[in-house]
């Protein structure tokens, strides 16, 4: 058998398998979501009770968490980019929307360590002598979504390097297409944590 038959008849095995992955892949995904918005939802649901039992400190948001917001919608549109850019098999855009976004998620991991050096300085601190409860929550809450954003970063990392190998066109690019949502998801989530924590302090 000739090489060329070999394939034609591996095509529609390496077809079904996509297809396989593809049906697998999106409803594991949005089980994982739905998990991480429970238990988004008991943190803040807890921190509402613990706000109402008194011996509560109220402080002032690092300013710099308006940057941090602002950083990660506009890495959302970048990821935006990057996935209409493979349904067109533009491997340039797609390369440079994947690779913008990764910066820009590790510009919103480094802002989010200068806001903990604000709130240090405002002496709200995660544990010790001098902690209160609405300074562990605050660092609670944004510990937990800067560890499912080093998930989505890995994810970010992988799908940049099978652009830069050209794995992905517009007939495959469940990678990107995944990374998108789970990145838009974190987008998302963070901006309802920000206006949360701004107007219930």
């Amino acid at each position: 058998m000739t090489e060329t038959v070999k394939a034609k008849n591996a095509n529609p095995h390496k077809a079904e398998i996509k297809e396989a992955q593809r049906k697998v892949a999106k409803p594991l995904l949005y089980i994982g979501i739905v998990s991480i918005v429970m238990l988004f939802a008991g943190l803040t649901s807890a921190y509402v009770v613990r706000a109402g039992n008194g011996k509560w400190q109220v402080f002032e948001l690092p300013g710099i968490t308006i940057l941090s917001t602002a950083i990660i919608v506009t890495s959302s549109l970048t990821m935006l980019i990057a996935q209409l850019a493979i349904k067109k098999n533009n491997f340039r855009l797609t390369t440079v929307g994947l690779l913008l976004t990764l910066i820009l998620g590790l510009s919103f991991f480094y802002t989010q360590y200068l806001g903990w050096k604000e709130l240090t300085a405002q002496d709200i601190y995660f544990v010790g002598k001098y902690s209160n409860a609405s300074g562990s929550f605050l660092y609670i809450i944004a510990l937990a979504h800067l560890a499912h954003m080093m998930g989505g970063l890995i994810a970010l990392a992988v799908s940049l390097t099978k652009s830069l190998l050209k794995k992905y066109s517009s007939a495959d690019f469940l990678g990107i297409e995944l990374t998108g949502i789970y990145w838009h998801f974190l987008d998302i989530l963070w901006v309802y944590l920000f206006l949360f924590l701004y107007n219930y302090r």
